[in-house]
């Protein structure tokens, strides 16, 4: 995948992300695209690890795991901010 093609999926992954989970998170739509660019990678990387395949391009699959990755960073991240 291209990198216009990350940055959409990063916008879809992130903004569902934050729509399942929703919550007040400092940031903007800036922070939600890098959180799901991010997700979508460590999605991918988790989902090769168990054997579910990877981010191969916009289809449910990879929507998939890419929203499950981006739900992971996100709840690190509030994580860590709430720490903080």
């Amino acid at each position: 995948m291209g990198i216009i093609s990350w940055i959409c999926l990063g916008l879809i992954a992130g903004a569902l992300a934050k729509w399942i989970m929703p919550g007040k998170d400092p940031g903007g739509w800036i922070v939600t695209i890098v959180i799901g660019i991010v997700g979508a990678m460590l999605g991918g990387w988790i989902g090769t690890m168990i054997g579910l395949g990877d981010v191969s391009g916009f289809n449910l699959k990879s929507v998939g795991i890419a929203i499950v990755g981006s739900l992971i960073l996100l709840g690190g991240y509030r994580a860590v901010k709430t720490l903080m």
